[in-house]
Protein backbone atom coordinates (compact mmCIF):
# COMPACT_ATOMS: atom_id res chain seq x y z
CA UNK A 1 0.00 0.00 0.00
CA UNK A 2 1.19 3.62 -1.05
CA UNK A 3 0.97 5.79 1.94
CA UNK A 4 2.01 9.39 1.85
CA UNK A 5 3.85 10.63 5.06
CA UNK A 6 3.87 14.25 5.78
CA UNK A 7 6.21 14.89 8.91
CA UNK A 8 8.74 17.20 10.62
CA UNK A 9 8.27 20.25 12.40
CA UNK A 10 9.89 22.90 15.08
CA UNK A 11 9.45 20.11 18.42
CA UNK A 12 8.91 17.01 16.39
CA UNK A 13 11.60 15.97 14.34
CA UNK A 14 10.41 14.38 10.78
CA UNK A 15 13.29 11.42 11.43
CA UNK A 16 11.18 9.76 14.72
CA UNK A 17 8.30 8.89 12.33
CA UNK A 18 10.48 8.31 9.46
CA UNK A 19 12.06 5.54 11.59
CA UNK A 20 9.17 4.76 13.18
CA UNK A 21 7.20 3.69 10.46
CA UNK A 22 9.99 1.71 8.65
CA UNK A 23 9.39 -1.65 9.85
CA UNK A 24 5.99 -1.51 8.47
CA UNK A 25 8.27 -2.05 4.92
CA UNK A 26 8.04 -5.59 5.74
CA UNK A 27 4.42 -5.52 5.31
CA UNK A 28 4.09 -3.72 2.02
CA UNK A 29 3.82 -0.72 3.17
CA UNK A 30 5.57 1.90 1.00
CA UNK A 31 5.90 5.83 2.35
CA UNK A 32 6.56 8.73 -0.01
CA UNK A 33 7.91 11.26 2.52
CA UNK A 34 7.36 14.90 2.49
CA UNK A 35 9.15 16.94 5.14
CA UNK A 36 9.22 20.36 3.68
CA UNK A 37 5.46 21.51 3.36
CA UNK A 38 6.68 23.43 0.38
CA UNK A 39 7.03 20.32 -1.79
CA UNK A 40 3.40 19.53 -0.42
CA UNK A 41 0.79 19.95 -3.75
CA UNK A 42 -2.84 19.31 -2.89
CA UNK A 43 -3.31 17.19 -6.47
CA UNK A 44 -0.86 14.69 -4.37
CA UNK A 45 -3.78 13.22 -2.29
CA UNK A 46 -5.40 11.89 -4.89
CA UNK A 47 -2.77 9.31 -5.69
CA UNK A 48 -2.48 7.47 -1.99
CA UNK A 49 -5.41 5.70 -0.31
CA UNK A 50 -4.02 6.76 2.70
CA UNK A 51 -2.20 9.81 4.63
CA UNK A 52 -0.43 9.87 7.32
CA UNK A 53 0.02 12.97 9.13
CA UNK A 54 2.35 13.66 11.83
CA UNK A 55 3.09 17.36 11.10
CA UNK A 56 1.74 20.54 13.29
CA UNK A 57 0.79 23.92 11.14
CA UNK A 58 4.86 24.61 10.30
CA UNK A 59 6.86 23.84 6.88
CA UNK A 60 9.02 22.74 8.82
CA UNK A 61 11.94 22.20 12.01
CA UNK A 62 13.44 25.11 10.28
CA UNK A 63 10.69 27.04 9.46
CA UNK A 64 7.70 27.82 11.54
CA UNK A 65 5.33 29.56 9.09
CA UNK A 66 2.06 28.11 8.54
CA UNK A 67 1.26 25.74 5.47
CA UNK A 68 -2.22 24.78 6.31
CA UNK A 69 -3.88 26.95 3.77
CA UNK A 70 -7.48 27.45 3.41
CA UNK A 71 -6.70 25.40 0.28
CA UNK A 72 -4.94 22.77 2.20
CA UNK A 73 -7.26 22.52 4.15
CA UNK A 74 -10.26 21.86 1.64
CA UNK A 75 -7.85 19.75 -0.02
CA UNK A 76 -8.15 17.45 2.92
CA UNK A 77 -11.47 17.93 3.46
CA UNK A 78 -11.79 16.95 -0.27
CA UNK A 79 -9.66 14.32 -0.51
CA UNK A 80 -11.53 12.55 2.96
CA UNK A 81 -15.22 13.23 1.65
CA UNK A 82 -14.44 11.55 -1.90
CA UNK A 83 -12.94 8.42 0.10
CA UNK A 84 -9.33 9.00 0.96
CA UNK A 85 -8.04 8.08 4.72
CA UNK A 86 -6.32 9.88 6.95
CA UNK A 87 -4.05 8.82 10.14
CA UNK A 88 -3.33 11.78 12.00
CA UNK A 89 -1.07 11.37 15.05
CA UNK A 90 0.38 13.46 17.73
CA UNK A 91 1.55 16.87 16.68
CA UNK A 92 -0.50 16.83 13.75
CA UNK A 93 -3.52 17.24 16.60
CA UNK A 94 -2.18 20.55 17.55
CA UNK A 95 -3.86 23.46 15.98
CA UNK A 96 -2.64 26.33 13.99
CA UNK A 97 -4.33 30.04 14.38
CA UNK A 98 -6.78 29.26 11.14
CA UNK A 99 -6.90 25.45 11.16
CA UNK A 100 -10.78 25.12 12.00
CA UNK A 101 -10.94 23.21 8.96
CA UNK A 102 -8.81 20.51 9.58
CA UNK A 103 -9.08 20.67 13.28
CA UNK A 104 -13.27 19.84 12.66
CA UNK A 105 -12.13 17.11 10.11
CA UNK A 106 -9.72 15.27 12.67
CA UNK A 107 -12.73 15.88 14.92
CA UNK A 108 -10.24 17.15 18.11
CA UNK A 109 -7.17 19.25 18.99
CA UNK A 110 -4.16 19.55 21.49
CA UNK A 111 -4.58 21.06 24.46
CA UNK A 112 -2.19 20.54 26.85
CA UNK A 113 0.66 17.91 27.59
CA UNK A 114 2.62 18.08 30.77
CA UNK A 115 6.48 16.90 31.01
CA UNK A 116 7.55 13.56 29.74
CA UNK A 117 6.20 10.96 32.10
CA UNK A 118 5.63 7.10 31.83
CA UNK A 119 1.97 6.85 29.98
CA UNK A 120 -0.06 3.44 29.65
CA UNK A 121 -2.04 3.29 26.70
CA UNK A 122 -4.99 0.90 26.41
CA UNK A 123 -7.93 0.19 23.79
CA UNK A 124 -11.21 0.69 24.87
CA UNK A 125 -12.96 -0.53 22.81
CA UNK A 126 -13.38 -3.29 20.23
CA UNK A 127 -12.80 -1.27 16.40
CA UNK A 128 -10.75 -2.34 13.12
CA UNK A 129 -7.95 -0.18 14.49
CA UNK A 130 -7.35 -1.40 18.66
CA UNK A 131 -8.32 -5.73 16.99
CA UNK A 132 -4.76 -7.89 18.52
CA UNK A 133 -3.90 -5.22 20.45
CA UNK A 134 -2.82 -4.89 24.19
CA UNK A 135 -1.58 -2.88 27.38
CA UNK A 136 1.62 -0.75 26.48
CA UNK A 137 3.29 1.87 28.80
CA UNK A 138 6.36 4.36 27.56
CA UNK A 139 7.46 7.54 28.38
CA UNK A 140 5.73 9.91 25.83
CA UNK A 141 3.78 13.61 25.68
CA UNK A 142 0.93 12.73 27.50
CA UNK A 143 -1.51 14.97 25.13
CA UNK A 144 -4.87 16.27 26.03
CA UNK A 145 -6.94 16.61 23.61
CA UNK A 146 -10.41 18.72 23.44
CA UNK A 147 -13.36 17.24 21.48
CA UNK A 148 -14.67 19.03 18.47
CA UNK A 149 -16.80 16.53 16.82
CA UNK A 150 -19.98 14.97 18.56
CA UNK A 151 -19.02 11.71 16.34
CA UNK A 152 -15.42 11.50 17.34
CA UNK A 153 -15.50 7.76 18.35
CA UNK A 154 -12.89 7.44 21.11
CA UNK A 155 -11.29 3.69 20.85
CA UNK A 156 -8.14 4.14 22.91
CA UNK A 157 -7.46 5.70 26.28
CA UNK A 158 -4.02 6.69 28.12
CA UNK A 159 -3.38 7.01 31.75
CA UNK A 160 -0.54 9.00 33.55
CA UNK A 161 0.08 9.41 37.37
CA UNK A 162 0.44 12.43 38.97
CA UNK A 163 4.13 13.55 39.01
CA UNK A 164 6.04 16.48 41.43
CA UNK A 165 4.47 18.80 42.80
CA UNK A 166 1.24 20.50 42.02
CA UNK A 167 2.62 24.24 40.68
CA UNK A 168 1.06 27.29 42.42
CA UNK A 169 1.47 29.23 38.94
CA UNK A 170 -0.70 29.05 36.09
CA UNK A 171 3.05 29.83 33.78
CA UNK A 172 3.97 26.45 35.13
CA UNK A 173 1.86 24.37 33.50
CA UNK A 174 4.05 21.68 33.55
CA UNK A 175 5.00 21.46 36.88
CA UNK A 176 1.03 21.00 37.42
CA UNK A 177 0.25 17.29 36.44
CA UNK A 178 -2.49 15.17 38.57
CA UNK A 179 -3.21 12.09 37.35
CA UNK A 180 -5.23 11.89 34.15
CA UNK A 181 -6.59 9.84 31.95
CA UNK A 182 -6.92 10.93 28.28
CA UNK A 183 -8.43 10.15 24.55
CA UNK A 184 -5.63 8.52 22.84
CA UNK A 185 -7.11 6.94 19.85
CA UNK A 186 -10.57 8.27 17.85
CA UNK A 187 -12.18 7.07 14.65
CA UNK A 188 -14.43 9.11 12.81
CA UNK A 189 -15.98 8.89 8.89
CA UNK A 190 -17.00 12.08 6.68
CA UNK A 191 -18.34 11.70 3.38
CA UNK A 192 -17.03 8.38 1.91
CA UNK A 193 -13.67 8.93 4.20
CA UNK A 194 -12.19 7.30 7.48
CA UNK A 195 -10.33 9.26 10.02
CA UNK A 196 -7.94 8.17 13.13
CA UNK A 197 -6.38 10.22 15.46
CA UNK A 198 -3.69 8.86 17.50
CA UNK A 199 -1.90 10.57 19.84
CA UNK A 200 0.96 9.08 21.48
CA UNK A 201 4.18 9.59 19.22
CA UNK A 202 6.78 11.93 20.66
CA UNK A 203 9.45 9.11 20.94
CA UNK A 204 10.84 6.75 18.43
CA UNK A 205 10.19 3.90 21.39
CA UNK A 206 6.76 4.72 21.04
CA UNK A 207 6.86 4.10 17.56
CA UNK A 208 8.58 1.07 17.62
CA UNK A 209 6.51 -0.53 20.46
CA UNK A 210 5.15 -3.17 18.91
CA UNK A 211 1.57 -2.99 20.37
CA UNK A 212 1.64 1.00 18.52
CA UNK A 213 3.35 -1.08 15.66
CA UNK A 214 0.09 -3.49 15.35
CA UNK A 215 -2.31 -0.01 15.97
CA UNK A 216 -0.49 1.48 13.07
CA UNK A 217 -1.02 -1.30 10.78
CA UNK A 218 -4.87 -1.31 11.94
CA UNK A 219 -5.19 2.23 11.34
CA UNK A 220 -4.16 2.37 7.87
CA UNK A 221 -5.35 -0.15 7.00
CA UNK A 222 -9.09 0.80 8.58
CA UNK A 223 -8.55 4.31 7.04
CA UNK A 224 -7.92 2.76 3.56
CA UNK A 225 -10.51 0.50 4.18
CA UNK A 226 -8.77 -2.66 3.23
Amino acid sequence: MKVLLICDDYWHPGQVPIDGVAPLAKQDFQFDIIIEAADFKTDMLSSYPVVLLSKCDQVSQQNKESWKTDEVQKAFVDYVEAGGGLLAIHTATVAGENTKTLDNLLGCKFASHPRDLPVTVQPVKPHPVTKDVGIFVETDEHYRLEILSPDADIIIASYSPAQGEESKYAEAPYDNCPACICPAGLVRTQGKGRVCVLTPGHHLAVWHNPQFQKTLTNALRWCAEE
